[in-house]
């Protein structure tokens, strides 16, 4: 169970890319407490400062600031690098609903970049991060790789076509690339001051604050909330997985489902605050229930995943009443 007993030769090194956001940087810290090297690349366009300074001085990571859709940077970043984690992206469903094109680039153009970089300097394996929102309209429950509908936003079509990319580019280019469907990760670093911050350290800092949370549409669309933890057990496991999983994509989730409404009224449970909630429209590109089987990500990468949502949501409470 978990991450503990993956383990690598001492010599090994990583890339993480969005080294400096919410999820690179807790891979940045497992990778260095783990005793390999490390390094980072981010561009900062949505990642933190904060996040890359907290390893700066460690001696076996090295951080680069550049830009995904620059192929050179990609090239010098993956130079000597045996695994490369790839979470540099632009989220936010409805940010890319309004900016489609920046999607594009960033995801669609950075993702290739970096696969190209990955295959030319002799990656042994690329782990990326994809996305439940690749299910779209579908509704079936549980969510199961191959059982895919329409997509919804341009967010979702970037990740779909990473998908593409990462099937192609294992069986042309024998680059073993595995993608790693999130679904909903919460957890310690999360951005709460953006201004499509994911909704739990939003809620957190606005009832904190005595402020009303907004929370669009009914609350009852449901989530397959993910600690962090069981996100770094899965990119670590992809590393390791057997030729089978190649040129694959899995969810990575619990398997289990709340409501926004239920996720609410355990936060202010937990935080000891009573306000009741502001519900605005539905948004646009929205998917209404996620529900991840993990039976693949388990057969394929050998993924066990510790961490419950109620488990993880303390941990992450505690996180967040200290730092935001």
């Amino acid at each position: 169970m978990g991450y503990e007993n993956v383990n690598f030769p001492k010599e090994t090194s990583f890339l993480v890319t969005g080294a400096a956001g919410f999820i690179g940087s807790n891979l940045v810290e497992a990778l260095i407490n783990k005793g390999y090297k490390v390094r980072g690349l981010d561009n900062f366009s949505t990642g933190r400062k904060e996040n890359v300074e907290e390893f700066i001085n460690e001696d076996n990571y090295e951080f680069i600031e550049g830009d995904i859709r620059d192929f050179k940077t990609c090239q010098t970043a993956c130079e000597g690098i045996d695994y490369v984690l790839h979470q540099a992206a632009l989220g936010s469903v409805p940010r890319s609903m309004k900016e489609p094109l920046i999607y594009e680039d960033n995801n669609i153009k950075g993702t290739a970049n970096l696969m190209e970089a990955s295959r030319m300097a002799g990656v042994k394996r690329f782990v990326y991060a994809s996305s439940s929102s690749v299910y779209g309209d579908s509704p079936t429950l549980p969510k199961v790789e191959g059982d895919e509908g329409n997509v919804l936003s341009p967010y979702a079509l970037t990740k779909k076509v990473n998908e593409q990319y990462g099937k192609l580019y294992t069986k042309v280019y024998g680059l073993e690339c595995i993608g790693l469907r999130y679904f909903n990760v919460f957890g310690r670093r999360q951005d709460p001051d953006s201004q499509y911050a994911a909704v739990i350290p939003k809620f957190v800092k606005s009832l904190r604050a005595g402020e009303q949370v907004e929370i669009y549409g009914d609350g009852e669309q449901s989530r397959d909330f993910t600690y962090i933890e069981n996100v770094i057990e899965a990119n670590l496991k992809s590393c390791i997985a057997p030729q089978e999983a190649y040129g694959k994509a899995y969810n990575v989730a619990f398997g289990e489902r709340f409501t926004v409404n239920q996720m609410y009224k355990l936060m202010c449970e937990l935080l000891e605050i009573e306000l009741a909630p502001k519900y605005l429209e539905p948004r646009a590109g929205d998917i209404k229930h996620s529900l991840a089987s993990t039976l693949n990500a388990e057969s394929f990468i050998g993924y066990e995943p510790d961490w419950n949502f109620k488990k993880g949501f303390v941990e992450a409470l505690n996180w967040y009443k200290e730092n935001i």
